[in-house]
């Protein structure tokens, strides 16, 4: 959960909720091939037929309040033949609008993590 503290109270936002927002907006950028798990453990369960065929959404996804900021990371597939660091920099400013526009909460960093590239 990330609390956010107003000046009418307290509210509660799940991780859930951030995991698929992210997700959803991950899924629409150019360049990015596939959302991988934060370990390689969870990746190779994944590639399983039983256990792979889970929801998705923000299995890549990992959110954390400090100080009342938003800190997110993500972990991806590229697609071959692209500008990485272009992918990553899009990626980074899609992400922060898109929470930002939905919570109105401030990011602070959101770290991308090329973990293979796919052709």
């Amino acid at each position: 959960m990330v609390l956010v503290k107003g000046h009418l109270g307290n509210i509660n936002i799940s991780k859930r909720f951030f995991e698929q927002l992210i997700g959803n907006t991950l899924k629409k950028c150019f360049g990015v091939a596939d959302i991988n798990s934060a370990s390689a453990g969870k990746t190779f369960l994944e590639a399983l037929p039983v256990i792979g065929k889970k929801e998705k959404d923000g299995k890549g996804v990992a959110v954390k309040s400090v100080d009342g900021k938003l800190q997110i990371d993500l972990h991806i597939t590229v697609t071959y033949g692209i500008n990485i660091s272009s992918v990553v920099k899009s990626i980074q400013h899609k992400i922060a609008y898109a929470v930002n526009e939905e919570t109105d909460l401030e990011v602070e960093a959101v770290n991308v993590y090329v973990d293979g590239i796919k052709s």
